[in-house]
């Protein structure tokens, strides 16, 4: 799934989903990517997948982006026995 996601810097830590618009407020500064790191630990923690499954595709450093979100779908592990 990909979002457009708008950064707020504030401390408030709000994620609001609107639709496929994204906006994600962020306490860290846009310094030395760090406000991307909280971004996407943030995104995990919403969507409820590891860090590695979020991805941002465009605008590493603008408030404007857009991110990817792979949602990996686990394997029963009945299905594989052929019994």
């Amino acid at each position: 799934m990909r979002f457009t996601v708008i950064v707020k810097f504030d401390s408030t830590g709000k994620v609001i989903v609107d639709g496929s618009e994204i906006i994600v407020s962020l306490k860290s500064r846009p310094k030395g990517g760090k406000a991307n790191i909280e971004l996407i630990k943030k995104l995990a923690d919403y969507f409820e997948v590891s860090n590695d499954e979020i991805r941002i595709l465009s605008g590493k450093t603008s408030k404007k982006k857009i991110v990817e979100v792979r949602k990996e779908e686990k394997e029963d592990d009945n299905d594989n026995h052929n019994e």
